[in-house]
């Protein structure tokens, strides 16, 4: 008979053991990566330099340097950027709505058309607001795209990849829901055939048409 021994390991061995585990794990490594802000200790060289600039958002967007090539136009068309500078400009114009428009089904369409005729620019800043968020799906869908082709959802920014496809979902989202607002013909039975095909989905299409609708009915 053969007897097999184990070892008896003790709590702080497991913690290590458990410790070593979590940051070996792709997604430990995806987000403290090389030039992660969250990472210290690297020593002060050009490529590191450079991975500070591509990880830091802030720096991004401002950084200290840059070469002259970067500056040009190229086949990218800085999308990423001008997807944020989309949802600037949503956020500004749709915090000024607020102030006049009314989500209710009695309000909303009359308050569209107070906003096109009595409020100053309100046409404009309305227009500004539509505009923008049908630019905005066009240049994420694009900017996710190029970031595909280019294969950079690869290791080690793979978790970049992640937050990118949470965010072109909300995005999505946030349209189709914002496409009802205006509470006229073409919004009411865009939504109608948008939830009705989220209703066919298999095994739970009829609570997905639910948490779309928010209720039994569009209102």
């Amino acid at each position: 008979m053969v007897q097999i021994s184990r070892e008896r390991r003790s709590p702080s061995e497991m913690a290590g053991e458990g410790l070593r585990w979590v940051t070996g794990s792709q997604f430990w490594t995806s987000v403290f990566r090389p030039g992660s802000i969250f990472r210290k200790g690297y020593t002060d060289s050009p490529r590191n330099r450079s991975y500070v600039i591509m990880n830091n958002v802030m720096y991004h967007l401002h950084p200290v340097k840059v070469k002259r090539h970067a500056v040009k136009v190229s086949y990218t068309l800085c999308l990423g950027g001008l997807s944020f500078f989309l949802f600037i400009i949503l956020t500004v114009t749709g915090i000024f709505l607020m102030f006049f428009y009314r989500p209710a089904a009695v309000n909303a369409w009359g308050d569209i058309k107070s906003l096109q005729t009595s409020i100053t620019f309100g046409l404009l800043v309305r227009n500004m607001h539509r505009w923008a968020a049908h630019l905005m799906v066009l240049s994420v869908f694009l900017h996710m795209s190029r970031v595909f082709y280019h294969g950079a959802y690869k290791p080690p920014r793979e978790f970049n990849w992640v937050i990118g496809v949470i965010l072109l979902a909300l995005t999505l989202l946030l349209s189709f829901t914002g496409y009802l607002l205006p509470w006229d013909q073409l919004a009411l039975w865009a939504v109608t055939v948008g939830t009705n095909m989220a209703g066919y989905t298999p095994v739970f299409g009829s609570q997905v048409s639910f948490v779309f609708v928010g209720g039994s009915t569009i209102s």
